[in-house]
């Protein structure tokens, strides 16, 4: 070869491997730029991402030479949602069997059942939420015969292929009244079956290769996951609601004080605001519940978060199992209730971090991803209002530092009806 060609190859060679980086680093200008971390917006502010990574924000950023921007003038500038804990992308219809693997009911198998397995990157729900502002989520199994539904995984919604960003990053066990269902009809059994796993966890894990004792109810497998959970390397997210529940779930730690907890759920979270906030344990809170839905909710009331708040507990929104892009109304709606006499809601900068930064912390990860400090992921929203005003959609999303597409059925659908032409409808709508 020709020192010629030679160098045409390098160069060529160099310009692929160059393309990616470039395409991961932008610099967002002009918009009202909300870190998540709870801190004021600031107004004409710039958000410089490289390799992926943010890297400068603030109103006097400067933007190196031959660095792509994007001018989000007159639009919010935020970092993506975090989701936790949701289902998306471990089914298709969920009323269909075949395409849900969001529970194993007849497994043999649950606390080392690993969810990331199953995430499907094409589904549609992921593509709804990624366009609803949503660039990752921790994904819980929700579904098994026992009280442990498995290991849950923390994903992003880029479009691209390996959606996975932590694989085993939670071990999820159910609880309360559905926990009670499947342990044999009493919250009595659900502890016992609790204790006696995290028990056979603990002796295995101090044994790991030994015999183990004849009276074992866990299969080895189940008893090797759950090793992590006593250890305090793998976090136990627990979904309950009544308030005697929660203190329960935190006196575990007296008998395993490695465990790391997480509460799910936490409709009468605000019956224990203090032990919650003295443990320093997070919760993941269903937002807005207000009904007794079950006789384990019947202290339900809108002002649960903001009370949990207001006693210091590291609560943020979560347990999104219908659609995870409903967030920022969610968000939005603590903001007004925090403006009605007699209630407790949240701040606009409480409310945005909420579903933003301390939902990452909670997750662990609060160093990875959840807001736009320097050193995040360049995960970007620019919204072309409020973010937390219903009538506010989202102009264009990034996860580190790459333009996503906002296409779904949903807008497929949208567009080919927007303006029906005679002649273009399927037979079905000939009118």
């Amino acid at each position: 070869m020709s020192a010629r060609r030679m160098t045409a190859a390098l160069a060529a060679l160099l310009a692929c491997t160059a393309a990616p980086a470039l395409a991961q680093t932008v610099a967002i200008t002009g918009g009202k730029v909300v870190i998540g971390d709870g801190s004021d917006p600031i107004e004409g502010g710039t958000v410089l991402v490289q390799n992926g990574k943010v890297v400068a924000v603030g109103r006097n950023v400067a933007v190196p030479a031959g660095v792509p921007k994007v001018d989000a003038s007159g639009k919010w500038v935020t970092p993506g949602l975090v989701v936790a804990v949701t289902d998306i992308g471990l089914y298709d219809v969920e009323a269909v069997g075949d395409s849900n693997d969001s529970g194993a009911d007849k497994s043999p198998f649950s606390a080392s059942l690993d969810i990331s397995q199953a995430i499907n990157p094409d589904a549609q729900h992921i593509k709804v939420s990624r366009a609803g502002g949503v660039t990752r989520a921790a994904i819980a199994p929700i579904g098994t015969d026992q009280i442990f539904g498995g290991q849950g995984a923390v994903i992003d919604l880029g479009a691209d292929p390996d959606p996975v960003v932590a694989a085993r990053a939670f071990q999820y066990v159910e609880l309360g009244e559905t926990g009670a269902s499947r342990a044999g009809g009493s919250r009595v059994a659900a502890w016992a079956e609790l204790h006696n796993a995290l028990t056979e966890a603990k002796e295995l894990s101090l044994a790991p290769a030994g015999p183990r004792r004849d009276d074992v109810m866990l299969n080895r497998r189940d008893a090797q996951a759950l090793i992590a959970v006593v250890t305090g390397r793998q976090p136990l997210y627990v979904h309950v609601e009544r308030a005697a529940d929660i203190r329960m779930v935190l006196g575990l730690r007296k008998e395993f004080p490695l465990i790391k907890l997480a509460i799910v759920g936490a409709t009468e979270g605000w019956m224990a605001a203090s032990e919650l906030a003295a443990a320093g344990v997070p919760v993941f809170a269903t937002p807005l519940n207000d009904l007794p839905a079950s006789f384990e909710q019947l202290g339900a009331t809108q002002s649960n978060v903001g009370r949990m708040k207001a006693a210091g507990v590291k609560v943020s929104l979560g347990a999104f199992f219908d659609q995870p892009r409903y967030a920022p109304q969610y968000a939005g709606n603590l903001v007004a209730l925090g403006k009605v006499p007699g209630a407790s809601g949240l701040t606009w900068n409480q409310a945005f971090a909420a579903i933003s930064s301390a939902p990452a912390e909670a997750m662990g990860m609060g160093d990875r991803f959840g807001s736009l400090r320097p050193g995040r992921a360049g995960d970007v929203v620019i919204w072309d209002g409020d973010p937390l005003e219903v009538t506010s959609g989202v102009a264009k999303v990034f996860i580190d530092g790459v333009e996503q597409p906002l296409k779904s059925h949903q807008t497929q659908l949208r567009d080919r009806y927007l303006n029906p032409v005679e002649g273009a409808l399927p037979k079905a709508y000939d009118w």
